[in-house]
């Protein structure tokens, strides 16, 4: 075999190993940046003080229940009102002076993320229902910038936000007092599929949590 002959073999297995080499490249850059599912969090995955005693150890088919409670402008606010739809939901107060500012205003920068989006909605639970009666919740909506046909601030029944809280959204802790129904609400924000299932946790008070919320919450949209 000539030198010139073994060039011209040689040449096209380079040319043969480069585009190979270039094929798994892009393969392997495909595969690594496919976005992972968002997982489907269980009473068993969180914190033991955020979830009911009577649940804690349930590893499946866990979803937020049926409710029925009184928003902003007086509305009964059911499950239906969400129905189809992927919310971000929290626990406040309006009185609240520590993190519930926080919680709102990233509750408000990403009411204005999605302002446009039909599929994507807020709801915010009253821990202090006995407080914060429809009047007051309207006033605090005003102050703080809430759009009704996005976020729903809600009130009602005590023991039913309660359960909610605690068998549902996995999101409070008991106040440790022994009062029957009452809770300290956390920083969490919970992401919530069209399915009523917990897709993600997140803390309110961090602009980094909620920069991952907003991805997440697109995530969820391409898995639907």
């Amino acid at each position: 075999m000539s030198f010139l002959s073994f060039f011209k073999d040689y040449k096209k297995f380079g040319i043969f190993f480069s585009v190979l080499c270039i094929v798994i490249i892009v393969i392997i850059y495909n595969i690594l940046n496919v976005k992972k599912p968002l997982p489907i969090y269980q009473p068993a995955m969180v914190s033991e003080e955020l979830v009911d005693s009577t649940i804690q150890h349930q590893a499946k088919y866990h979803k937020i229940a049926d409710f029925n409670l009184i928003n902003q402008n007086g509305e009964i606010i059911t499950q239906d009102t969400y129905k189809d739809k992927i919310y971000v939901a929290d626990f406040f107060f309006t009185t609240c002076q520590t993190i519930c500012p926080i919680m709102t205003d990233h509750m408000y920068k990403i009411q204005r993320e999605i302002i446009s989006d039909d599929n994507v909605m807020l709801l915010s639970h009253s821990v202090t229902p006995q407080i914060d009666d429809v009047a007051q919740l309207k006033k605090y909506a005003k102050e703080k910038g809430v759009i009704d046909r996005k976020w729903n601030l809600v009130t009602g029944d005590k023991k039913q936000i309660y359960e909610l809280a605690r068998k549902s959204y996995l999101a409070v802790k008991e106040d440790g007092t022994g009062d029957e129904y009452d809770m300290i609400h956390t920083e969490n924000f919970m992401l919530i599929d069209k399915k009523r299932q917990i897709r993600g946790f997140y803390d309110g008070t961090n602009p980094e949590d909620i920069d991952r919320l907003l991805e997440d919450i697109k995530t969820l949209k391409d898995e639907s």
